[in-house]
């Protein structure tokens, strides 16, 4: 029997819950993704991972409780989403090249109270060539990637320094989950 609801179509997430034992059901909901204007980064996930647990709350009015997350790229207090296109991948893979972004991950848990934490995680990329860019851009693992890149893949390449939570960065901090289990009374460890 599942102990939460996943309202992610994320596979990283899933099996970042797998990882750690927690049975879990997806149930995936849509929602605009859109950043207000002037949105802070923090904001912006924070919002994203409560609507998410929210709508899949007044869709499916579940038993159990549900797990939602959000992840941005976040370069200055710019927020880059997922690629649009090549062109888009490779200015965004361009931009964080050399340089020192961070991840933002929220994640909410709808149950007998609402619970909300963040992850905020420094990555540095190396300086990265255009052949590399061209032939990262050919594994096809941009696609659907916030930032253009998957830290759990080849673009951990790229990458020179983490300060943070690894698992954040790949959609789901997994010591912050589990405090939120927590709370609900799902212990991990038990």
């Amino acid at each position: 029997m599942p102990q939460i609801i996943l309202a992610s179509a994320s596979p990283r997430r899933r099996e970042l819950l797998n990882q750690i034992n927690v049975r879990h059901f997806v149930q995936t909901v849509e929602i605009d993704e859109t950043p207000f204007f002037n949105e802070l980064p923090t904001h912006y996930v924070q919002r994203l991972a409560a609507e998410k647990a929210v709508t899949c709350v007044q869709k499916f009015n579940p038993k159990i409780p549900i797990l939602a997350a959000d992840t941005a790229v976040v370069l200055g207090d710019k927020i880059m989403g997922k690629p649009t296109n090549e062109n888009d991948a490779m200015t965004m893979l361009r931009l964080l090249s050399g340089r020192t972004h961070q991840v933002f991950t929220a994640i909410a848990l709808v149950g007998r109270e609402n619970h909300t934490a963040l992850s905020i995680t420094d990555v540095t990329f190396k300086n990265l060539s255009e052949t590399e860019l061209r032939a990262y851009w050919r594994s096809g693992e941009p696609l659907d990637k916030a930032g253009s890149y998957a830290i759990q893949g080849q673009g951990s390449l790229f990458i020179e320094h983490i300060n943070g939570s690894f698992s954040g960065v790949m959609g789901l901090p997994l010591f912050e989950t589990a405090q939120l289990l927590a709370r609900e009374g799902i212990e991990l460890l038990a």
